[in-house]
C-alpha cells in the first residue's frame, strides 16, 4: 500500500482540449495583433494626411481610435472568463449532488468519455459485505485429517485471519460476523497480512499455519488435484458470493515466513467460506442509461472472474446479451494485444493493481477516452491514469487525493449527471467559441483590408462594443447554460474553425464592400468629410448587427424552439436600440433616411449575397488548393 501511495503522488495534469484550443487561439492573437496594430496605425495616419499632419491637427487621436477598434475586435475578450464560469457552474452544480470536482479541466473530460471502467465493490455494489457461510471440505491428507480440524477451530482461524490492522472490507465482514457469534481475538505468533498481489494472508497460531485468499490462487500452489473444489467454488461464485478458501499445514512456521512469504506446497484446503455483496438498487438504471450514451462499461476486480460474471449479469451490465467474462491472469503483458483482447470483454477479475494501470492504459492505446472508478489503494494507480478518476467518498485517502471526481457519499446514481453536466459544458462551449472567434476573423480581415486600401477604419470601438454585446456576449452566456447531452468528440479547435472562419470572412467582405462602393454610389469623400465618414460607419453598424444576428442564429440552431426567440429578442433590442437618441448618441449609431436609406438597404442586401455565397465557398478551399497544386505541377 505504502509503494501504490508513493507512486500515486507523483502530479499528473489533465490534459483539456478546451484549454489547448483557446491557448492555441490566443498564442496567434498575440503575434498577431502586435502588427496589425502597427500597420493600422499607420494606415489611418496615412488617410489623414501623414505624420505630420496628424500631430499638427491633433489627427493622430482618431487614427488610434480606428486602431483600437481593430486590435479590440481580434481579440475574443471574454471567451476565457465564460470557459472558466461555465467550469465552475458546473462544479457547483455538481456539488449540490454530493459529487465533489477536484480539477475544473475535468469537466470537460466528462463531456468526452466513451469508457467507464467500474470497480465491483463499492460501484455495482454498495460495499456492504456479510459473511454467510463457513463449509467445511470433506478432504483428508497426509498429516492432517477433518476429524482434527473442527469447525470451530476454522472459524476461530478465519477471526485470527481476518484481524488485521486495516482488514479490507471482506475481512471486516467476517469480523464482524464471527463476533455476533462469540468469537474473540485468538493466539496469533506471526502473520503474513492480506496483500492484493499475492491475494492472500496468512498467520502462525503456535501449533499450525492457517492461509486463506482466493482459492484459485491457494489451489494453484499446493500438492493434490483440486477439480472437486474449483467446481464448487464455481458453483458458489455462479451465485455472485465472494468465495475464500482456508487451508491449513501443522507444524511451526519457517523462519523467514514473515521476511519471505510463502505458501507451503503441502498445506491442505480446509474450509470454503462465501460472503455476499448487496448491489446497489440504483446500478442497474445507471449502466443502462451508459449504454444508451453509447459508453462501454467494464467491471474490473479482484475478486473471482465468474463472482463479478455474475453480478454484472445480475445488473444486466451488456443489456441482454451475457456478459463476456475473462480471468486477469490470462492477460497478455503487450499493450497493443491486451487493447484488441479488452474489446472482446467486459468483466475482468483476479485483477492486479498494476494490471489496474496497463488495462487503462491499453484502452489509451485504442484511442478512448477513459474514466475509472474505485476507492481502495489499489484502485490509485488506474485512477491516476484514466483520463477522468472518480472516487468514493468512502475511499483511501491516496485514492481520493489523486481522483478529478469524488461522489461524497459514494452513489453509483450520480455518474450519469457527473457525464451529462460534462457534455453540457463543452458541447455549449463549442457553440459559443464559434461566435467569439467569428468576431475574430472578420475584425483581423477588415484591418488587413483597411492596411492594404488604406481607408478609413469602417467602424468605432464603441460599435464593436454594442454589436457584440448583443450579437456575441450576452447570447452566448445564455447559450453556454443550455441542456445539451451530445457526446463531444475531440477536435474542438478544428470545428469551431470550420464554422468561424467562413463566417468571418463573411462579415470582413460585407464590411469592406460597403466601405469601398458605398461612399463611390453615394459620392462622399469620407476622407475629407466627418460626417460623411460618421454616416458610412454608422452604416456599417447596421451592417455589423445583421451579420452578428446571421450568425447568431446559425450558432443558435435549431431555431424551432426558445433559440429562435432569443435570436429575434436580440435582433429586436439591437435594430431597436438605434431608435432610443440616448442609446445612439452613446453608440454613435445612424438611423439612415432618405437617399441614404435606399443605400443601406442595398448595402444590406450586399452583404447578405456575400454573406451566403462565402458560406458556400469558404469551406471548399482546403479541397480546391491542393487541385490547383496538383494541375500547376503537371
Amino acid at each position: 500500500a505504502a509503494k501504490l501511495t508513493a507512486q500515486a503522488k507523483v502530479y499528473k495534469k489533465t490534459v483539456s482540449d478546451l484549454n489547448k484550443g483557446i491557448n492555441t487561439i490566443l498564442k496567434f492573437m498575440t503575434f498577431l495583433v502586435v502588427p496589425l496594430c502597427v500597420l493600422l496605425i499607420w494606415s489611418q495616419v496615412r488617410t489623414v494626411g501623414g505624420w505630420n499632419v496628424a500631430i499638427s491637427t491633433g489627427e493622430w487621436r482618431s487614427a488610434v481610435i480606428s486602431a483600437v477598434a481593430g486590435v479590440v475586435g481580434m481579440i475574443p475578450e471574454g471567451l476565457v472568463l465564460l470557459t472558466s464560469l461555465n467550469f465552475a457552474l458546473a462544479a457547483i452544480r455538481l456539488a449540490r449532488k454530493n459529487t465533489l470536482v477536484q480539477e475544473l479541466e475535468s469537466v470537460e473530460t466528462l463531456a468526452r468519455v466513451d469508457c467507464l471502467n467500474l470497480d465491483k465493490t463499492g460501484t455495482v455494489t454498495d460495499g456492504t459485505i456479510r459473511l454467510d457461510s463457513v463449509k467445511l471440505l470433506d478432504i483428508r491428507s497426509s498429516g492432517i485429517m477433518l476429524g482434527n480440524v473442527n469447525e470451530h477451530d476454522v472459524r476461530q482461524a478465519l477471526f485470527d485471519l481476518s484481524n488485521e490492522g486495516q482488514p479490507n472490507g471482506t475481512g471486516q465482514a467476517i469480523l464482524s460476523g464471527l463476533r455476533e457469534q462469540g468469537f474473540a481475538d485468538g493466539t496469533v505468533e506471526a502473520r503474513v497480512p492480506f496483500s492484493s498481489a499475492r491475494k492472500w494472508s496468512s498467520i502462525y497460531d503456535g501449533n499450525a499455519v492457517w492461509t486463506m485468499g482466493a482459492p484459485e490462487v491457494i489451489l494453484s500452489q499446493i500438492d493434490g488435484d483440486h477439480a472437486d473444489i474449483l467446481k464448487q467454488v464455481n458453483d458458489f461464485a455462479n451465485d455472485g458470493n465472494r468465495v475464500l478458501l482456508v487451508a491449513r499445514i501443522d507444524g511451526a512456521a519457517p523462519d523467514d515466513y514473515e521476511t519471505n512469504p510463502k505458501l507451503n506446497p503441502a498445506s491442505c484446503p480446509i474450509a470454503l467460506v462465501c460472503c455476499s455483496e448487496h448491489i446497489r438498487a440504483d446500478a442497474e438504471e445507471t449502466l443502462a442509461w451508459f449504454r444508451e450514451q453509447g459508453v462501454r462499461c467494464r467491471v474490473i476486480s479482484g475478486d473471482n472472474p465468474v463472482t463479478v460474471g455474475a453480478i454484472a449479469r445480475k445488473v444486466h451490465l451488456t443489456g441482454e446479451h451475457e456478459p463476456r467474462f475473462m480471468d486477469a491472469r490470462e492477460l497478455p503483458a503487450d499493450i497493443t494485444e491486451l487493447a484488441q483482447v479488452l474489446e472482446n470483454v467486459d468483466v475482468l477479475g483476479r485483477v492486479l493493481p498494476d494490471q489496474k494501470k496497463a488495462i487503462v492504459e491499453a484502452l489509451h492505446a485504442g484511442e478512448h477516452v477513459v474514466a475509472m472508478t474505485g476507492d481502495g489503494v489499489n484502485d490509485a494507480l488506474a485512477i491516476k491514469e484514466a483520463d477522468l478518476g472518480i472516487a468514493m467518498g468512502n475511499a483511501a485517502p491516496a485514492t481520493k487525493a489523486v481522483a478529478q471526481v469524488v461522489l461524497v457519499d459514494s452513489k453509483f446514481s450520480h455518474l450519469p449527471d457527473v457525464v451529462a453536466r460534462g457534455r453540457q459544458v463543452m458541447a455549449n462551449m463549442e457553440r459559443v467559441a464559434s461566435l467569439f472567434l467569428v468576431k475574430t476573423v472578420y475584425s483581423a480581415l477588415i484591418s488587413l483590408g483597411v492596411v492594404l486600401t488604406q481607408i478609413p477604419f469602417p467602424y468605432l470601438p464603441r460599435h464593436i462594443t454594442y454589436v457584440g454585446g448583443l450579437t456575441i456576449g450576452m447570447p452566448a452566456f445564455i447559450l453556454a447554460l443550455a441542456p445539451n447531452t451530445r457526446r463531444y468528440i475531440p477536435g474542438f479547435l478544428k470545428r469551431v474553425l470550420h464554422f468561424a472562419v467562413p463566417c468571418g470572412v463573411a462579415v470582413g467582405l460585407s464590411i469592406l464592400s460597403t466601405s469601398w462602393l458605398l461612399p463611390i454610389f453615394m459620392k462622399w469623400n469620407v476622407q475629407d468629410s466627418g460626417a460623411q465618414l460618421a454616416m458610412l460607419r454608422g452604416v456599417n453598424a447596421i451592417i455589423l448587427l445583421m451579420m452578428g444576428v446571421f450568425v447568431l442564429a446559425r450558432v443558435a440552431r435549431p431555431l424551432h424552439s426558445w433559440r429562435g426567440i432569443l435570436v429575434l429578442a436580440f435582433a429586436a433590442i439591437g435594430f431597436g436600440g438605434m431608435l432610443v437618441k440616448p442609446v445612439a448618441n452613446f453608440f454613435a449609431l445612424v438611423v439612415p433616411t432618405g437617399q441614404m436609406l435606399a443605400a443601406t438597404a442595398v448595402a444590406m442586401v450586399l452583404s447578405a449575397l456575400v454573406f451566403l455565397v462565402c458560406l458556400r465557398l469558404v469551406p471548399k478551399i482546403p479541397s480546391i488548393v491542393p487541385y490547383f497544386k496538383k494541375t500547376r505541377q503537371s
